[in-house]
């Protein structure tokens, strides 16, 4: 700004001074031709009279030096000149200031030389005896006198336009000078040029408009990256040339990259084939979607193209872990087939045997032993099927009411109910430890600890013991069931949770176990948010924790 100010002030000082000098040289030139007109034709008018007295010999005896003095009758023939020689001279009666002079009695006119340097003035008057008188003198052109004053002029001109950009830098920095401070955050502060206040008004209402939308912006980018900073799922977000403008938390774990994965080529962060391919559909389809492992995980892509007014803006990759689903549907495929296997294993013991008592062939002493076997076998199927309700309940996660419980108290009526069955097995049952009070279920609380010792007597040899102790702190209770018996090979013991899943399947069948005990304590212990725990010694017997937190 300030070099365009400069430069506009030593251009309008060069102009006007150029014109200033052409102006005053046209004004002067003509001021002073007109007093040189008024002088010649006050010399011509003493010529003319002088003549008219005394005739050819006062034109004669003049000194000429400046004038010259031609004087012609009225047919045009030259009587006189003072330059010439008569003979030499033609005609003057085509003259303009002659013909001018003889109509009306004073006659002038201005003609140019051939070379354009040199004008001459004339001036003629009529005398009494009709003959003509008529005086000139020649002068320098205007282009003339320019030329003759080029070497001041060129110096004034130089000297001017120095002193003119001297000024103009001066000036363009003083008026620059202001602008420069302008405090433009704050526009209303600023003490400049009057002029400047609609403009720094109209800045300061865009200020405000400004700063109301980034504040907007800045609210919804916060409540965009929290809203995706706390999601579980991956998300990316691309644009049109499928280069990462957004990723959140979630993602960026799930590729192992960080940050700066921003504005790079989603391929050079996942170079799966599988990615490549669904990119490319989407572009073409609008949508895809594929399953891919990371990390031991399964995962669900979904893309989805963004179109806006039929142009393409960018695309939205949302990945969900799909494990725990898999995993479900599996186990839940798996516990069908178990639950068809356990249910059919009873009832076509039970179905063989009343066939054979309807035929007959069961004889009449065999036939209590027969009747006893279909009692077994429909008892285990009854204990099969409230294990399954039971598991289906908890998977199901229903609301159940959570009240204070002792642990010993609970303890202590699972010996009392499974007190015939040690003694059939000759073990021993022992409660000792602190009174163990929590808050939860008390049903659930008596399935964990009823299926822990029953295992416990099960899987134990004859005069062996199981003991149930209760340890509790201010902020945790813990009870722990171990016995003395089998125990668990260390290969087996991760298992053990899993439904139908048996270690000795012929021992367990001799037991009567269904193979859902430890399953249900599993899914009871995870209602409580507690945490179970497994140590055992092959021949030396199981010690299984459950630990609670007091704190629900």
């Amino acid at each position: 700004m300030t070099s365009k100010i400069f430069k506009s002030i030593v251009t309008v000082a060069i102009t006007i001074l150029i014109s200033c000098i052409f102006i005053i040289t046209g004004v002067l030139y003509q001021y002073f031709g007109n007093v040189q007109q008024s002088q010649l034709k006050g010399e011509l008018r003493l010529a003319a009279s002088a003549t008219e007295k005394l005739g050819i010999q006062y034109l004669e005896n003049l000194n000429y030096d400046k004038y010259r003095i031609t004087w012609v009758d009225s047919e045009g023939n030259v009587l006189f000149d003072s330059h010439a020689e008569l003979q030499e001279m033609d005609n003057h009666g085509d003259r303009e200031e002659i013909k001018e002079a003889l109509v009306s009695g004073t006659g002038s006119s201005t003609r140019h030389s051939t070379t354009l340097t040199e004008e001459t003035i004339y001036e003629a008057t009529r005398l009494e005896d009709g003959s003509v008188l008529r005086i000139s003198v020649s002068r320098a052109t205007a282009l003339v006198l320019v030329f003759g004053m080029l070497q001041p002029i060129t110096v004034i001109v130089i000297l001017a336009i120095a002193l003119s950009a001297w000024l103009a830098h001066r000036m363009s920095k003083r008026i620059v000078e202001p602008l420069n401070k302008l405090n433009l955050e704050a526009p209303l502060e600023n003490d400049a040029y009057e002029e400047l206040s609609p403009l720094l008004h109209r800045i300061h209402a865009q200020h405000q408009e400004i700063e109301k939308q980034l504040n907007m912006l800045k609210r919804k980018q916060d409540e965009f990256e929290q809203i995706t900073g706390n999601m579980k799922e991956a998300l990316v977000l691309l644009d049109h040339n499928d280069r990462i403008i957004n990723i959140n938390p979630a993602a960026i774990k799930l590729f192992g990259a960080d940050t700066r994965c921003i504005g790079e080529y989603l391929l050079s962060v996942d170079r799966k084939q599988d990615m490549r391919e669904a990119l490319s559909e989407t572009h073409k389809n609008g949508v895809a979607s594929f399953r891919s492992k990371f990390n031991e995980l399964e995962y669900q892509f979904e893309l989805s193209r963004i179109d806006t007014d039929d142009e393409v803006h960018g695309m939205v990759i949302l990945a969900f872990d799909v494990t725990e689903q898999l995993n479900a549907e599996k186990h839940r495929r798996e516990f069908t087939a178990n639950v068809s296997h356990e249910l059919k294993t009873p009832l076509q013991s039970i179905m063989g045997s009343a066939e054979l008592i309807e035929n007959g062939i069961v004889k009449e002493d065999d036939l209590p032993r027969f009747v006893g076997h279909i009692r077994k076998e429909a008892s285990r199927l009854v204990v099969l099927v409230d294990d399954i309700i039971r598991l289906s309940q908890l998977d199901e996660g229903g609301e159940m009411p959570f009240e204070d419980v002792s642990l010993r108290v609970i303890a202590q009526e699972v010996c009392e109910t499974l007190s015939d069955a040690a003694k059939i097995k000759g073990v021993s049952l022992e409660v000792k430890g602190d009174d163990g009070v929590i808050n939860g279920v008390r049903r659930l609380l008596y399935e964990i600890v009823y299926n822990l010792c029953d295992n416990a007597i099960k899987y134990n040899h004859t005069d062996g013991c199981v003991t149930i102790d209760i340890h509790e702190t201010q902020n945790k209770v813990c009870i722990s069931v171990a016995d003395n018996g089998i125990g668990i090979a260390p290969e087996y013991q991760d298992k053990i949770f899993e439904r139908f899943y048996r270690v000795d399947k012929s021992h367990s069948k001799q037991s009567g176990g269904t193979g859902l005990g430890l399953s249900i304590v599993k899914h009871a212990v995870k209602h409580h948010n507690g945490k179970i725990a497994v140590d055992s010694k092959l021949g030396k017997g199981t010690t299984i924790s459950v630990e609670f937190s007091r704190n629900k």
